[in-house]
């Protein structure tokens, strides 16, 4: 569906919210098409393709300061569908309390960025017969890595294609499409009487802008390989390196602590330290939504506020905390561009990356830990305790020594962590909303034998 299609739905849709009686209405049209592929050794086991419509409506009714407002959606795009859906909203927002907050964005601006990047017409072009090759190419390649690898939890193949409009009554009018493209590998293999699994992925804009999927399969079975034999160590301090994937699982918990929903009931550690030194030299955090190519990036966030580049963190110092409208309003500050799905979310919220490579960061620790995947939640974001199930390689004289697992690490961001980050590498890739480069710090507690 074209551009100017979807943005004629959520047109519809305004028209009919204030029709009903809204006060104020935002409208959200959002045309989906996707595919995605699953296979196990040499068949297709799951294979689903879909175009989805759906439409999404936020009213406030009442006076300034006093609004009421509440939010649905359909996918019945017919004429009474919407105006069947507004009525509803509406009279939903009647039954709610009012709020001296709530409301559409004050700001104003274009929504149009330009080129960003972020629709690729490979996706479009690209054949099922060609993604289904893709998923079975995973599957061979990563069980012919190693005899020991014969299993999989499945080789995954995805596309989509998605067209989005928005209008709301403070006149604000705009539509944009994005694309993305996927492969996942995940193996299982046999270490005597024990199972490894591992996964590993690639994510774009684009399928050019995907790796390849020998390279992805080998990749996964390669961490299964490097587990082989992982048993725990004596308990003690020691330097921890999270290896990419597993940083980009920590920085997730940094951005807890700067989401605004999270500072307005002072659940987190990063509430009242706007402007004070918390981390090292080393942590200049992101959230840019204009970044190129990025998997987090458009033009405006689900409220219609321009998105925009944002140092969160620099020179281990608090710049802001990350904002919708709402909590801008509540906390005295301004949009963020952060408004998503009716929360605060990520545009592409990333560690600014070293210049040295993961096998170089390796070799300058003498002793430590190399984490290569996580298991259990247990971040205290009010305290910013944090202590984790890991397993992963130990590091001897810099050099990778003996596979570790059935250990626990832990620390404290404010105390430990931030402060601690002693080393970044230069192996960042924007291939999700919250991304990383592996990185060091400096001493964590390690719970084992």
């Amino acid at each position: 569906m074209s551009n100017d299609a979807a943005l004629e739905i959520a047109e519809r849709g305004l028209r009919s919210a204030l029709a009903a009686g809204a006060s104020q209405a935002e409208a959200t049209c959002t045309i989906a098409r996707r595919f995605s592929v699953r296979a196990r050794d040499v068949e297709i086991d799951k294979l689903e393709q879909s175009t989805g419509r759906g439409l999404s409506l936020r009213v406030f009714v009442g006076e300034k300061g006093k609004l009421r407002r509440a939010a649905l959606a359909t996918t019945d795009l017919t004429g009474d569908g919407i105006e069947l859906i507004a009525k509803r909203v509406v009279e939903a927002a009647h039954h709610v309390g009012p709020d001296p907050f709530a409301g559409l964005p004050d700001v104003g601006g274009s929504l149009d960025a330009g080129d960003l990047q972020i629709e690729a017409d490979d996706v479009a072009s690209r054949s099922n017969d060609e993604k289904i090759q893709d998923a079975l190419t995973l599957e061979r390649e990563a069980r012919a890595f190693d005899e020991h690898i014969d299993n999989s939890n499945g080789s995954y193949v995805a596309d989509s294609q998605v067209t989005l409009g928005f209008a709301n009554s403070s006149g604000a009018r705009a539509s944009y499409r994005s694309t993305n493209a996927s492969l996942v590998s995940s193996p299982v293999g046999r270490d005597g009487d024990a199972k490894r699994t591992a996964s590993y992925g690639t994510a774009a804009r684009s399928w050019a802008g995907c790796e390849l999927p020998a390279k992805v399969a080998r990749r996964a079975s390669s961490r299964i390989m490097a587990m082989f034999g992982a048993a725990p160590i004596p308990t003690q301090s020691l330097p921890v390196i999270f290896e990419r994937d597993v940083a980009s699982a920590v920085l997730s918990d940094i951005f807890a602590a700067v989401n605004a929903a999270n500072v307005a009931i002072q659940n987190s550690y990063l509430a009242d330290k706007v402007g004070e030194k918390v981390g090292s030299d080393l942590v200049t955090i992101v959230d840019d939504g204009r970044l190129q190519r990025g998997m987090g990036t458009s033009p405006f966030d689900s409220e219609g506020v321009p998105t925009r580049r944002t140092v969160v963190f620099a020179g281990g110092v608090l710049k802001t905390h990350l904002f919708d409208t709402y909590y801008a309003r509540k906390l005295g500050a301004k949009s963020t561009g952060n408004a998503a799905g009716g929360g605060i979310g990520p545009n592409n919220f990333y560690l600014e990356p070293g210049s040295i490579g993961l096998e170089e960061l390796i070799a300058q620790t003498k002793r430590g830990l190399l984490v290569l995947s996580i298991i259990g939640f247990a971040t205290e974001c009010a305290t910013g305790t944090y202590s984790r199930g890991v397993s992963g390689v130990l590091i001897e004289n810099g050099e990778l020594a003996k596979a570790v697992d059935g250990v626990t690490i832990a620390s404290n961001f404010l105390t430990g962590i931030l402060p601690g980050i002693d080393a970044v590498a230069s192996d960042l890739r924007f291939d999700s909303g919250i991304t990383a480069p592996s990185f060091r710090v400096a001493e964590m507690t390690i719970s084992g034998e």
